[in-house]
């Protein structure tokens, strides 16, 4: 038999979309925000460093990034990121989510700022401290995927507590729009300041010293959202679930949620002592793997699968810019110009199909449910991608590049509006709640592991197979996606605590 439900679990659960619930996701999702808006801005950035840190006397192109170098100052984000996603993740069950959310942001602040300053002015040393900075900026932002995850699942109600985690995680398609357009912003600025010829015209003068100023502008305005809602993130109240069900103070909760709801709610301190020691089993017990094993390697193997596909997709972005001619050869613009370009063109691609996939989850989760969405992008992208890779001679012919356009963003449109969103969402619904934000963190972090070997594995792969077959590989990769979704349960319109089975486990002891 069922344990009764917590009085003010119950009111949670019930409750009405009210103002709280979209403070909630616009305080949860400014992490998300400078996630992406860092993780965007580094691509535009690179550039512009090899222009001004590697450019060799007399050349005919301009400098780029040796390709160890751009491999580390792209990949340490990575590390630090699945770092932070398993300690934090673990810390947010073992301290309280609130105490754990003030850390990660002040630490993405710190670090947002300190990765536009550098030691020396030599290229070792400003792509080490680069390098450095950003590790444990990734660190911080991997505390925020598992914490606010966790959080927005637990003051969410039932009716729409996919739509809300997932508006948490759309906030990163915002981060990648003010990426673009702070660097269009800033580009134009200095390019109407210091007009200067394309690199072809003057080597020496198509790079302004000026724009050392650029880059770091443009790295350190992440941190201004971020620290703008610190203030909001420390008011908030420990989330209920937590304070009731894992530090057991049921009176505490339900004062936090009076004042969160605006309605008198009763402590109900006798429903949460009497809990059995026996049945709070842990993250390696049998009983853990029983009854939560499987949904465990589900959300992990998803994941994993989902971020090979969708990082090295962004690797032949710039192949697609410059197959419609959006960006010119390097050597036809100065430094500013070709930050200008690329930052142009990657707005466009996030405005016409990043950002839509992402809203139209957030529309659709509650109604279709997780795992349809899930398999149907899932089910997209393996076809897209089959559809992209065994014509792929056709598609490189110029009168066809219209079309490989189209192909390219509707499988970025599926990823979105698919596993990209769901993903995120699932872990933070399924687990019990003393483990919640220990095991979203692990399934986030395989996640990046899947990322980086999207980001380094397939950037040799295209090199060595060539891109046809990478292609072809990235397919498969998506196909087991969809197998590996039937391992994941549905949780639309159920409480938490039903998912979990935390109700039944309090009795069966």
């Amino acid at each position: 038999m069922a344990k009764e439900q917590l009085q003010v679990l119950n009111a949670l659960d019930a409750a009405k979309t009210q103002w709280y619930h979209f403070t909630a996701i616009v305080i949860a999702g400014m992490g998300f925000f400078t996630d992406a808006y860092d993780l965007f801005c580094i691509s535009l950035v690179t550039k512009l460093l090899g222009r001004l840190y590697y450019t060799e006397p007399g050349s005919p192109t301009p400098g780029t990034l040796p390709s160890n170098v751009a491999s580390a100052v792209n990949g340490v984000a990575f590390c630090g990121t699945l770092a932070g996603q398993i300690f934090f993740g673990w810390l947010g069950d073992k301290m309280g989510r609130k105490r754990v959310y003030g850390m990660t942001l002040m630490l993405m602040v710190l670090c947002s700022v300190a990765s536009g300053l550098s030691f020396g002015k030599e290229a070792n040393g400003v792509m080490a401290t680069l390098c450095f900075f950003r590790f444990w900026l990734g660190f911080g932002i991997g505390g925020d995927y598992p914490l606010s995850a966790t959080i927005m699942s637990e003051y969410a109600n039932k009716k729409t507590r996919g739509a809300f985690i997932a508006a948490v995680f759309a906030m990163q398609g915002f981060g990648i729009l003010a990426g673009g357009m702070v660097a269009i912003v800033v580009s134009s600025a200095f390019k109407a300041r210091y007009p200067v010829p394309a690199y072809e015209v003057d080597p020496g003068l198509s790079t302004i010293p000026q724009a050392d100023y650029v880059w770091r502008m443009i790295l350190m305005f992440g941190a201004l959202p971020a620290a703008l809602t610190y203030y909001w993130r420390m008011k908030m109240p420990e989330t209920a679930r937590y304070t009731a069900l894992v530090a057991k103070n049921a009176k505490q909760a339900a004062a936090d949620m009076s004042k969160v709801l605006q309605v008198d709610l009763e402590a109900e301190q006798e429903k949460v002592q009497p809990k059995v020691q026996r049945n709070d089993f842990g993250l390696f017990s049998k009983q853990f793997v029983r009854r939560h094993g499987l949904h465990l390697l589900g959300t992990t193997s998803t994941w994993f699968l989902l971020d090979i596909a969708f990082y090295s997709q962004n690797l032949f972005q710039k192949d697609v810019f410059t197959a419609i001619g959006w960006i010119p050869k390097a050597k036809t613009m100065n430094a500013i110009e070709e930050l200008y370009r690329i930052g142009r063109a990657q707005t466009l691609i996030a405005l016409c199909s990043t950002v839509p996939g992402y809203w139209f989850t957030v529309a659709l989760i509650d109604r279709i449910g997780r795992f349809a969405i899930q398999l149907m992008g899932f089910f997209f992208m393996t076809v897209f991608m089959f559809a992209l890779a065994i014509p792929y001679h056709h598609w490189t012919l110029p009168d066809n590049r219209i079309g490989f356009v189209i192909m390219y963003s509707l499988t970025f449109f599926f990823a979105n509006f698919g596993p990209n969103a769901t993903t995120f969402v699932v872990p933070a619904e399924i687990f019990p709640a003393r483990l919640r934000s220990t095991c979203h963190g692990i399934s986030a972090a395989a996640g990046k592991a899947g990322a980086m070997v999207g980001a380094f594995g397939f950037l040799y792969a295209a090199d060595g197979i060539g891109v046809r077959k990478t292609l072809i590989i990235l397919g498969v990769i998506n196909f087991l996606g969809m197998v590996f979704t039937f391992l994941v349960p549905e949780s639309k319109g159920r409480s938490l605590e039903e998912i979990s089975g935390e109700n039944e486990e309090e009795n069966a002891a």
